[in-house]
């Protein structure tokens, strides 16, 4: 099991300095927000993803793909009735899909709730039409790519599309394309009436991707949740995939929460030996 942390944890900082306190924690796997790099991604140069993936590397680190694909965008939005709206959010996604590839990272991780949620007299049904119109040639076009796009279910606090796992694999299930497939993050887990162990077990096949954190908006072990279920249950299902700590609030320090993630994870996480 392998250990990343988001880049926008240290986002008060240059992406070199990003990579220098995530190997510093013990990270060996960095996830980045794309609005961390630029506003408008097409505008990042050759040059840019170049130095991106050699300060990556000098520091012993792995970009593993991307998260927060849609956050502080604007004209994208997954369900939204206006066909040129989901035009435009296909396009997008294919330009992360690049950025992504560009990078040397394989998965890009859905959440962006505000750009799915429902407006009042949206039929949940028709939404769900409307996100397999923009997933289906996402995935696809991913695959070429090598890339995994992984949805995330997310609390009802948030949003009120896919709020579930259950929900979120029917709608993997429409699209029906490997490249297409779950992500959990224990902050909204949390949420569900299953726990986190069974939620685990229960969707091992389509796990591509996972948050550990806490509903508190810090790190893992940083609040109530005692993510022991959760990760005897990704051995259980044989997960080798990344544990990426993906934080909200950044106090005591973005230092002081990736060293106590770290911490939490080599305790609750590593296999005992």
């Amino acid at each position: 099991m392998k250990f990343a942390i988001c880049n926008e944890t240290f986002q008060d900082r240059s992406f070199f300095d990003q990579c220098q306190a995530a190997e510093a924690a013990g990270y060996t796997g960095i996830e980045i927000a794309p609005f961390t790099l630029a506003d408008d991604i097409s505008l990042i140069s050759k040059q840019e993803i170049t130095d991106y993936r050699s300060a990556a590397a000098d520091h012993g680190l792995e970009i593993i793909g991307l998260h927060w694909l849609l956050a502080k965008t604007e004209g994208y939005h997954l369900t939204s009735p206006d066909e040129n709206v989901r035009s435009a959010t296909s396009v997008y996604a294919r330009q992360l899909a690049d950025l992504c590839a560009a990078l040397g990272g394989s998965i890009m991780v859905w959440g962006s709730p505000q750009q799915r949620s429902l407006e009042e007299g949206w039929d949940y049904g028709e939404s769900v039409e409307r996100a397999v119109e923009v997933l289906r040639p996402a995935a696809e076009y991913c695959a070429a790519l090598g890339i995994t796009i992984a949805m995330e279910p997310l609390a009802r606090s948030e949003t009120n599309f896919l709020n579930t796992a259950e929900e979120t694999t029917a709608l993997l299930d429409i699209v029906d394309h490997p490249n297409l497939q779950l992500h959990l993050d224990v902050k909204a887990m949390s949420s569900e009436q299953k726990g986190l162990g069974d939620l685990v077990r229960d969707n091992a096949p389509r796990i591509a991707h996972y948050h550990a954190n806490d509903p508190n908006l810090l790190g893992p072990g940083m609040g109530e949740v005692d993510h022991t279920p959760a990760a005897r249950a990704l051995h259980e299902i044989g997960y080798e995939g990344w544990v990426s700590v993906e934080v909200f609030k950044y106090e005591p320090s973005p230092d002081e929460i990736a060293r106590q993630s770290m911490e939490y994870l080599q305790r609750v996480y590593l296999p005992a030996t």
